[in-house]
Order: structure tokens, then sequence, then C-alpha cells
């Protein structure tokens, strides 16, 4: 244990906190608070997020942050995050250019018979329609005798009684849609709600209403760490393709979550200037600004249509 991890200990115990409440109270998890204390910070998911975990730590047990980092500067390891990230970078860059072109291929592979046989029909019902034309060309037009014309006065007659009920139709059908038209059922409309920062001053709490899915998305634009948990505090990195627990992200990455079953969602961004989150397509945004927290977390509540 270093001497920074025992001064933080100390405060911790002194405040009666155990781990789990100092992980409720920071939002940190818990094996990275008990890697601050024993100094170890190689399971941390990037020297990036070392000083502002221990300054959120020294905060959470009323000890000055900004007089700890500088007196015990020569514990904490530099800042190499760009190093890390770019190294994260390169080796995740291959790995997703191969399952992208899998996918391509795997999709070409799927809808080449279709667009075989739907090409193949198209040439059929184009010869059929090539032979008609060339036939009825073909017919030698005799000239109409008298009885052949009575046939076809009779034959335009019926033809116009049938155009009149066609009419009639028409216009019932016209009425019927009006009627529907005048009188609309109403549709419910997504609403969320004003965005409200809690006591903890690094949560903000949504409540989305009046939507059938539950779609959350993360835009990346720059380093940061995220996390993606559902009511219980488990991660839903399970039910997502493009989101995996303690991972860093770079800018341009995108992470979408369907949580749509799901009571509420926790996002969390270790440099909350860095990533932008939707909901249902919608931008929403953190209460306090980056430069008041680095670290901040995002609530939404779905109460479902009744």
């Amino acid at each position: 244990m270093t001497e920074l991890g025992a001064r933080l200990k100390e405060a911790r115990v002194s405040k009666g906190y155990s781990l789990d409440d100092l992980q409720e109270i920071t939002k940190i998890q818990k094996r990275y608070l008990s890697a601050i204390e024993e100094g170890n910070y190689s399971i941390m998911p990037g020297t990036f997020y070392v000083r502002a975990f221990i300054k959120q730590y020294a905060e959470a047990v009323g000890l000055d942050s900004n007089e700890l980092l500088e007196t015990f500067k020569s514990e904490i390891p530099a800042n190499n995050t760009v190093q890390n990230v770019t190294a994260t970078t390169n080796i995740q860059q291959p790995q997703q250019r191969r399952t992208l072109a899998k996918k391509t291929a795997k999709k070409s592979s799927d809808w080449m018979p279709k667009i075989i046989v739907a090409l193949f029909i198209i040439i059929i019902i184009a010869a059929i329609w090539f032979l008609k034309q060339h036939n009825s060309s073909s017919e030698v037009v005799d000239e109409p005798k008298q009885e052949d014309v009575k046939v076809e006065s009779t034959n335009v007659k019926t033809n116009s009684n049938k155009d009149k009920e066609a009419t009639k139709t028409e216009t019932s059908a016209k009425e019927k849609t009006t009627d529907k038209t005048d009188s609309p059922e109403e549709k419910t409309k997504q609403k969320i709600s004003k965005g409200v920062l809690e006591n903890d001053s690094v949560t903000t709490t949504y409540t989305l209403t009046g939507a059938k899915d539950f779609k959350v998305k993360v835009k990346v634009m720059g380093s940061t760490w995220v996390g993606i948990q559902d009511e219980t505090g488990k991660e839903i990195s399970s039910e997502s393709d493009s989101f995996k627990a303690d991972q860093m992200y770079s800018d341009g990455d995108e992470i979408d979550v369907d949580a749509t079953g799901k009571k509420s969602v926790r996002v969390r961004l270790g440099a909350s200037a860095n990533g932008t989150v939707y909901v249902n397509d919608e931008k929403i945004k953190f209460a306090a600004t980056p430069a008041e927290r680095y670290t901040q977390n995002i609530v939404i509540k779905f109460e479902e249509e009744k």
C-alpha cells in the first residue's frame, strides 16, 4: 500500500464508509477504489483516469483533492492516455475491418440468389409482353358488319353503367376517407423531461414517456471510457454488438444499445466532454458542464405507455 493509498483509506475509515458505500457515492467501481488504496494502478482502464478517480475519492471522504494530488504527485503515474488510446485503436481497427469484411461478404452471398431469380422473372414477363404486342399488330382487322356494330353499342352501354358504378364506389370511398381524416385518433408522442442534476452533482436524470422503443446511443468525439448499466446495476454490454464494458473508446466510435424492456439505464462517461448521448435519436445533455465535473452520469427512466 502506498502512502497516498493509506491516507485515503484512513479518511474513508474515519468517515465510517465501506468500499461498497464509497462505490455508491462516487459511482466508481469497487475494484478501482481498492486498487487506488493499494497503489495498483495497472488495472485502471487507462492512466488517463487515475487522477480523476483519486480526485473523486478524496472529495468523497472530505479531503482537499488538489492538495492531495500535489503532495503525492510522485506516486501518481504520468498521463499517457494518447499512447494508450493509440495502441488500443491500432489493435481494434484490424479486428473491426475483418469483422466488417466478413459481414459484407455474407450479405452479398445471401442476396445474390434472390437477385438472379428476380432478373429471371423480369425477363420472362418482358418476353410474354413482347409476344402479345407482336401478335396484336399482325392480326387483320375485318370491316365490321351491322350486327357487330349493334353488339358493340350494347357493350358501350354496359361499360358506361360500369363506369358510373365505379365512380359511385370511388366517391363513397373518398367520403369514408374524409370522415376518418376529420376525426383522427390521437397519437402518443415521445417526450423527454428536462434533465435534473442530482445531489451528487455528477448525475443528470431524465424521464422518457410516450415511446414504445427505448434505444440509447453514444457518439464518441474523443478518448473516453464508457459504462452502460440497467436498473439493477448490471452492465448490458452483452445485449449490444457495438459496446463492451471497461473499454476505452476513441473519436468516431458509436455505441448502440437497445434497452427496450428496461426500467432505466445509466450511461457513465469518463470524459463527459468527449461523448454525446441520444435517446431514440433525440440528443440529451449533462446538467453540469465538463469543466465542473469531468466524469458524469446520465440516467434515463423509462415509463411505458398505459
